[in-house]
C-alpha cells in the first residue's frame, strides 16, 4: 500500500473532487491511498479506521463461513464507499475487501471526521443513495441467477474481474459465487475458449473478444 505524498496527492484531489459529498471541507486529514492487485483494503474481523471512497479501479468483498468456508459476497467500483457499515454501527463484523485491480482510494480517518460525518446531512443523503443502490444491485444478482443462464453470467463475471486482460479467478470461488455446479462452469469456459472469446494461458485465460463478452454481459443489464 503507497499514501501518496505532495503535489501526487493534490493530482488526484484535483482530478476527483468530492467536496459535492460533504457539507465541510475533508482537504486536512484525507489520503490518498493506493493498493495494488490482491493486497487487503481491509482485512476481515478488523474494524477499519477510515472511510474509503474509490476513485480508480475495482476490489472484492469476502467472508470467512464457521465451517472455514471463504464466500465472494460482492465487487467494488469506482465511486463506491468501503467502510460505510463501520461508520454507522458500532457493532458490526468486517467483511474481507481485496483490491482486484490497482485500486486508489481517497480515505478519511474516523479519529477526526466520524463525528462530523455522522451529523453531515449532506453527506447521510449521498450514503443513502449509495446504499440504496447496492441493495438495489444485491437483489438483481438474486434474480439473474433465476432468470440467466450460466453464459450470461459468466461473461459479466469475467470482465469485472479480469485485470489489464487477464482472468484468473479460481474456479471454486466462482462457483460458489454463481451458483453453479464445477463440471457446468467448466463447460461453458470450454465453449467460451471454442468461440475464440478467450484463450487459455496457463491456469488463467486471456480475454481474446471483448465485444462478444460485452454482448453477453449486457443482456443482464437491460433488465
Amino acid at each position: 500500500m503507497e499514501i501518496y505524498k505532495g503535489e501526487k496527492k493534490r493530482w488526484y484531489l484535483e482530478k476527483h473532487p468530492i467536496a459535492h459529498h460533504f457539507s465541510f471541507r475533508v482537504e486536512e486529514f484525507i489520503e490518498v491511498r493506493e493498493y495494488q492487485r490482491d493486497e487487503w483494503i481491509i482485512q476481515e474481523g478488523m474494524r477499519p479506521d477510515f472511510l474509503f471512497y474509490v476513485i480508480e479501479g475495482k476490489a472484492k468483498i469476502y467472508v470467512t463461513h464457521q465451517n472455514g468456508k471463504v464466500s465472494l459476497i460482492n465487487f467494488i467500483n469506482e465511486n463506491d464507499y468501503i467502510g460505510e457499515m463501520e461508520l454507522l454501527n458500532d457493532e458490526y463484523y468486517t467483511k474481507g475487501i481485496q483490491a482486484l485491480t490497482k485500486t486508489i482510494c481517497f480515505a478519511l480517518p474516523f479519529l477526526h471526521y466520524r463525528k462530523r460525518l455522522l451529523e453531515d446531512a449532506k453527506f447521510l443523503r449521498e450514503l443513502t443513495k449509495f446504499l440504496s443502490g447496492k441493495a438495489t444491485h444485491m437483489a438483481a444478482k438474486y434474480t439473474q441467477s433465476l432468470a440467466f443462464p450460466l453464459e450470461n453470467r459468466l461473461a459479466d463475471f469475467i470482465l469485472q474481474t479480469a485485470d489489464e486482460g487477464i482472468y484468473k479467478e479460481k474456479h471454486v470461488m466462482v462457483c460458489d459465487y454463481l451458483g453453479i455446479s464445477y463440471r457446468h462452469l467448466l463447460h461453458v469456459l470450454s465453449q467460451f475458449c471454442e468461440k475464440n472469446y478467450l484463450q487459455k494461458d496457463g491456469r488463467n485465460f486471456r480475454i481474446k473478444q471483448y465485444q462478444s463478452l460485452n454482448e453477453l454481459a449486457e443482456v443482464l443489464k437491460s433488465k
